[in-house]
């Protein structure tokens, strides 16, 4: 008997395939970037929520991957490779609700992918989109983000402001009183900030093209 997890799992297998988070996966498709997210997968009354005909179909048709192939997937007990860490689109961090007061993934939005291990417990990735943070990260990159990290001049750092705003961008000099950013397109113009106005900055310490 087919069940709930399975074609859940199918559809990341699927996206991991296609180098996509779920989120992402859903977006190529044309849908609504949370339609995969593990937070759809049961409803607030604890209810199975099953992936429509529909999504999967215009899924399929996004990664060129026949009906043949998904039920391949379904039956794949492998999963996923790794452990996973919460994840969440560029765009979506900057919901007052997405971290904690140090930076750490909190709240409703996230989802999850595997990515390497790394020895932080807070480790989170972002799913960039738009162009940007080109040439550097281009739109479906994902960048994991170590908040216990070390930040040493030349890192590449995602900062928080306390208006909620959220840079990614180079650290250029950091003191008591500033925080120099610069940009990593150069089209974009670099960033001084008072060291009052940071909420919270972590090293961005791997990335997935």
């Amino acid at each position: 008997m087919l069940t709930h997890g399975q074609v859940w799992a199918a559809l990341d297998r699927l996206a991991e395939r296609a180098g996509l988070s779920p989120s992402g996966l859903a977006r190529r498709a044309g849908l609504d970037p949370t339609t995969f997210n593990k937070s759809k997968r049961i409803t607030t009354d604890g209810r199975e929520r099953w992936p429509s005909t529909e999504s999967v179909a215009k899924a399929l048709a996004a990664t060129n991957v026949s009906i043949d192939t998904f039920v391949q997937l379904i039956g794949d007990g492998g999963g996923r490779g790794g452990p996973s860490v919460p994840l969440i689109g560029l765009a979506e961090a900057s919901a007052s609700d997405a971290f904690d007061d140090n930076g750490f993934p909190t709240g409703k939005g996230w989802d999850e992918v595997a990515l390497p291990t790394v020895p932080d417990e807070h480790a989170f990735a972002l799913e960039i989109f738009g162009d940007t943070l080109r040439p550097v990260f281009r739109e479906g990159d994902i960048i994991m983000v170590s908040p216990s990290t070390p930040i040493r001049r030349g890192d590449r750092v995602v900062v928080r402001t306390k208006d909620g705003e959220i840079l990614v961008k180079e650290c250029k000099r950091r003191t008591a009183k500033t925080l120099e950013l610069q940009s990593l397109n150069p089209a974009e113009a670099d960033r001084t900030l008072a060291a009052e106005d940071v909420a919270w900055i972590a090293r961005i310490v791997w990335v997935r093209q």
